[in-house]
């Protein structure tokens, strides 16, 4: 899985998490509307061919593999204030994981994150840590039988509901979904 990344910079944007000393702070969201936000973020754990097999057929030897993954992502994201310093605690309302086994062009398992609150912040940092504790989870479930694996490709997808909203799982030039 190739991970493009632009290298354009949004010059109107600043560090909302520095100070104007350059001190870092949690920004003080008080003033934001409340509504209702979403994120949706991605990331993929490449397996051997074996190793993938044996999670299809619930054979590893940690018992369910893709249960236990799921709910530690769920667990996750709504730890994720007490993991990265400066996020705001949020009350969730909704957090979804999603596995789908791959078995090409790489064998492995495509993880995806959905999360949802309405609140004065957005939810992006708790499905990208849903998606990375996921993705940690598959590979402590799976280290016994494969020490080849690989977790990449995590990114933010989609971002509703605040005042920058994007969609980057539909690629219009294409009319795929990514």
């Amino acid at each position: 899985m190739t991970a493009t990344h632009s290298t354009e910079v949004n010059s109107s944007s600043t560090l909302t998490h520095l100070d104007t000393q350059g001190a870092a702070h949690m920004v003080d969201v008080s003033d934001k509307a409340t509504t209702q936000r979403t994120a949706v973020a991605t990331g993929f754990i490449q397996l051997l061919p074996a190793t993938l097999a044996l999670l299809r057929d619930q054979a590893l030897p940690k018992g369910d593999v893709l249960a236990t993954a799921r709910i530690a992502g769920i667990m996750a994201a709504k730890q994720t204030s007490s993991l990265i310093p400066l996020c705001h605690p949020l009350p969730l309302t909704k957090v979804a994981i999603d596995l789908q086994l791959v078995d090409e062009p790489v064998a492995g398992v495509q993880i995806q994150a959905i999360c949802r609150t309405t609140g004065q912040t957005g939810v992006e940092m708790e499905a990208l840590t849903a998606v990375s504790i996921t993705g940690l989870t598959l590979y402590d479930m799976c280290k016994a039988v494969d020490q080849e694996m690989v977790i990449g490709a995590i990114q933010l997808v989609k971002k509703e509901g605040g005042r920058r909203d994007f969609d980057k799982s539909f690629d219009h030039t294409t009319s795929k979904t990514i």
